[in-house]
């Protein structure tokens, strides 16, 4: 039973909406202890260092994702392929995308290593950071950069295992290196007196870990497919796929991020106290986000196989009934955030004038979370198709056209003497009002059904 736990989950088979959440299960206990990573990192600074420090490491995470770009595209053309060429059952053409993704992982990462520490602090000045905190943003982002291939290798062969069907094997190391990390993190900051710097230097550890655990899985599996020295050379057809299928997507995370950090200024503007709130908000956010990212992840999954396996109509009675469950899911969670969200807000500062104004700020974004779920699932279904281009499309209007402008519309429309930068609030209105919009563009363009024909076998 134990031994059947970790096996490839065939989502070709069975009832789809079934399939679909036994294989989402794991990802979403696995992606709320990936958000762990980070929530620890603010808990441990705001309850040891202070709400400085915690503004400090929600600053850099903005930096951190526009600088992830090239992992991102990596790792979404490896889940599309991987899934496609499994339900295929063709095993050769599975062994040179996993070495293909292997080798490019390898190269991004060194050069992630070598360029983002020199630009860290010019994009901190040109954010507007305050002073009080841009020395301790510089530090944290170095650290996570100098150590970025145990990041990066963990997310692309997680990426790999579960598009091979394995969703327990990655929350599994997943788990082992979050506890890594919890410990890591009291002992550098809480006994070493490290600061920010002991933080990332234990996200960087704990992430390294999981990266060799996932690699050591990965060479275990020679049931459907074969790790050898040979395939670590790209072959342009899969490279050439790999890039088709994954920039999109990169220049998705990219546009994504810049919009951010352009944000990211507006919110530095309120000062520490809006950031520490923005900060407590975001991290909140991230564990309410997480159904809809892991039902997004499994549908993609569960598009690739069945298209690989020629099985279009259980693509699309999945997409439609596991939306309906995502965004059942979503509206639970929001109730559950609408009576202890004070708790949770609670669990980064001791501030009580923060913890007030994170709650209401989370309130504000309330029934977006729902929205989002239709977002995620459907741009899922179609990236397991292999349209990878719809989804770029969607996001950019959805984070640049409309994001971006009504965030700096919104809050200038509500400046006042007492308040010359404007409404914090409105930053999460503005969000709300993209959410809703985005959700409406990304089923209008699934209607149209032009992603059923970007199948690569």
């Amino acid at each position: 039973m134990w031994k059947k736990l970790f096996e490839p989950v065939d989502m070709t088979q069975g009832d789809p909406v079934r399939q679909i959440v036994k294989f989402m299960i794991p990802m979403l206990i696995g992606n709320v202890f990936q958000q762990l990573y980070n929530t620890v990192d603010s808990i441990v600074v705001g309850k040891y260092i202070g709400d400085n420090a915690l503004a400090a490491v929600g600053s850099a995470g903005p930096i951190v994702n526009l600088l992830l770009v090239l992992f991102i595209g990596i790792s979404v053309g490896a889940g599309i392929m991987v899934s496609q060429y499994f339900g295929a059952k063709q095993r050769k053409a599975l062994s040179r995308t996993i070495g293909c993704c292997i080798t490019m992982t390898f190269v991004a990462s060194l050069i992630v290593m070598v360029l983002a520490p020199l630009i860290t602090m010019p994009l901190l000045k040109l954010l507007n950071t305050p002073d009080e905190i841009i020395d301790w943003c510089d530090g944290y982002l170095r650290i996570l950069f100098l150590g970025i291939a145990g990041c990066a290798f963990y997310n692309i062969l997680g990426g790999v295992l579960r598009g091979l069907g394995d969703s327990v094997s990655a929350l599994l190391y997943l788990v082992v290196a979050t506890l890594l990390n919890i410990v890591l993190d009291i002992y550098f900051v809480a006994s070493l007196n490290m600061g920010v710097s002991g933080v990332a230097l234990a996200t960087v550890i704990a992430q390294g870990v999981s990266a060799v655990l996932s690699f050591l899985k990965l060479r275990r599996r020679t049931d459907c497919f074969d790790m050898k020295a040979k395939y670590l050379v790209p072959a342009r057809k899969y490279l050439s796929e790999l890039v088709r299928l994954g920039l999109p997507s990169g220049i998705t995370q990219a546009i994504f991020s810049l919009s951010m950090v352009v944000v990211q200024s507006l919110t530095n503007s309120f000062g520490p106290m809006c950031i520490a709130t923005n900060v407590i908000v975001m991290r909140v956010d991230g564990f309410v986000m997480m159904p809809a990212f892991s039902f997004g992840s499994a549908m993609t999954t569960f598009a690739g196989q069945n298209i690989g396996a020629g099985r279009l109509d259980r693509v699309e009675s999945g997409s439609k009934k596991g939306t309906l469950v995502a965004m059942a899911t979503s509206a639970v969670i929001m109730v559950i955030i609408l009576f202890f969200g004070k708790y949770l807000m609670a669990l980064f500062t001791n501030t009580d004038e923060l913890i007030e104004q994170s709650y209401h700020m989370m309130l504000i974004l309330g029934i977006g979370y729902v929205a989002m779920e239709v977002t995620q699932c459907l741009q899922g279904v179609m990236r397991g198709a292999g349209d990878t281009m719809s989804p770029m499309w969607l996001s950019m209007i959805s984070t640049v056209i409309i994001r971006v402008p009504l965030a700096y519309l919104m809050t200038w429309m509500t400046r006042s003497p007492e308040n010359p930068h404007g409404q914090f609030y409105m930053m999460f209105v503005s969000l709300l009002l993209t959410w809703l919009i985005g959700a409406a563009m990304t089923y209008a363009v699934y209607r149209t059904g032009r992603w059923k024909r970007k199948a690569l076998v």
